[in-house]
């Protein structure tokens, strides 16, 4: 057999069919081939679909769906540096007062102990 990509032999041309309503008929190109073929990933050809539907079908809801694929595709592609860098500020500065505190712990425990040390030896003196 040929490897070769077949062509589609039936009539039926995809993108001029809708299954199940018809909300993108009145439109000279489907949102679905724009985004198939413009090889748009999953967030910004939902954010399309929503947009071009919505005054035929979800109205106002549709838009608001269109924003959350558009918020979708801000946070993939573009993640807020200054949070992660703010929450990298936050641990060091916890870590640091940790730290500090530990440094506090041994040398009190020191200090203790060394005066216990001393009166013992005074006392066996």
């Amino acid at each position: 057999m040929d490897n070769k990509k077949q062509k589609r032999t039936d009539p039926v041309d995809p993108y001029t069919t809708q299954v199940g309503g018809t909300h993108y008929a009145s439109m000279v190109i489907q949102p679905s081939e724009f985004i198939n073929k413009n090889n748009l990933p999953f967030a910004e050809g939902n954010a399309i679909k929503y947009l071009c539907r919505h005054k035929q079908k979800g109205q106002k809801q549709d838009l608001e769906k269109a924003i959350h694929y558009c918020q979708m595709a801000i946070d993939r592609d573009y993640p807020d540096k200054k949070d992660f860098l703010e929450e990298a500020e936050k641990e060091k500065k916890e870590l640091e007062e940790s730290y500090k505190e530990s440094r506090r712990q041994t040398e009190e425990r020191k200090s203790t102990e060394w005066t216990k040390g001393y009166n013992e030896w005074k006392k066996n003196k």
